[in-house]
């Protein structure tokens, strides 16, 4: 797959894209002015801890410059999908594979209702930042797993190649909700402190709120009959060992005044254990609360 689009260039999109890039595959950004501007300037710097340096690729703000990609990253935020899906429908080609990039459970399946084909899940583990327009930051991981499709193979092979880790799994879903267990338990706690996360689990009484999250996200998880891989107890507190400096998502958001996914994360947690019979009081309590901060930063 040589010819690649990324719709939605946020730091995923753009840290995905610019790999990509690197490894000589043309690349198409569809990001927000003040990014192409900048790209378009000074092309796309992409800093990691192994290198930095400045990679070519074509930006737009226009969805129509993904005409002729074979492979289309999906990277918007979890409330834009179906929007961002039917802006990016007429300009797709018929044999182009789409593979989302987001937090959330259920985009894939949003994305197919909205396109009318098929859409590939995969599940990001990624810790990146825009640091500035044109300027994407990586702190660290990179691995995706991608559920299995005729084109999944061909995906993976040209991933490889660009250094990006890829995994075919049978049970995408199950991984997609262990991220979401993991974004539940962090986003939220990291966005009301504004604190990263190595910070957060030292602080008094926030280990057993996150365990208390990771319980209930279980519950429903087993409610919704969701087989999720390896031990959530354990893997949970491994996140604030392998990225003590990381902040959220959410925490950037709202940083940034911009909004938040909360709603598709403990917000979906909480919907889909009301729509099961299963209580969750303390994604309940993130929710409320990341939403009054999400009001405040908007006045």
């Amino acid at each position: 797959m040589q010819s690649i689009g990324v719709m939605g260039a946020g730091a995923v999109g753009c840290y995905y894209g610019a790999m990509l890039a690197r490894a000589g595959r043309t690349v198409t950004l569809i990001a927000r002015p003040q990014h192409v501007q900048a790209i378009e300037r000074s092309g796309l710097r992409l800093q990691t801890g192994a290198f930095d340096e400045t990679v070519q690729v074509n930006a737009s703000a226009e969805p129509s410059a993904l005409r002729g990609a074979e492979l289309v990253l999906f990277s918007v935020k979890s409330s834009d999908t179906e929007a961002a899906g039917r802006a990016m429908a007429p300009y797709l080609e018929r044999g182009a594979a789409i593979v989302t990039l987001q937090n959330g459970v259920d985009n894939a399946e949003r994305l197919a209702a909205t396109l009318g084909r098929e859409v590939i899940p995969a599940c990001v583990y990624v810790a990146v930042e825009m640091a500035a327009p044109g300027h994407v930051r990586h702190h660290g991981r990179g691995e995706l797993v991608i559920g299995r499709a005729a084109q999944s193979q061909d995906i993976a092979a040209t991933c490889r190649a660009a250094g990006v880790p890829v995994e075919i799994s049978p049970n995408v879903m199950g991984a997609l909700w262990a991220k979401l267990v993991v974004n539940c338990a962090y986003n939220a706690l990291s966005a009301i402190a504004q604190r990263p996360y190595g910070e957060l689990v030292e602080s008094a009484g926030v280990p057993e709120v996150m365990r208390a999250v990771t319980d209930e996200c279980l519950a429903v998880a087993r409610a919704a009959r969701v087989e999720l891989p390896g031990d959530m107890h354990e893997a949970v507190p491994g996140i604030a060992r392998s990225m003590p400096g990381q902040y959220s998502s959410t925490a950037q958001d709202l940083a940034r005044r911009k909004p938040t996914e909360i709603d598709h994360l403990n917000g979906f947690v909480v919907r889909k254990g009301e729509a099961l019979g299963v209580p969750t009081p303390v994604n309940r309590t993130l929710l409320a609360l990341v939403k009054l901060l999400e009001r405040n930063a908007n006045r």
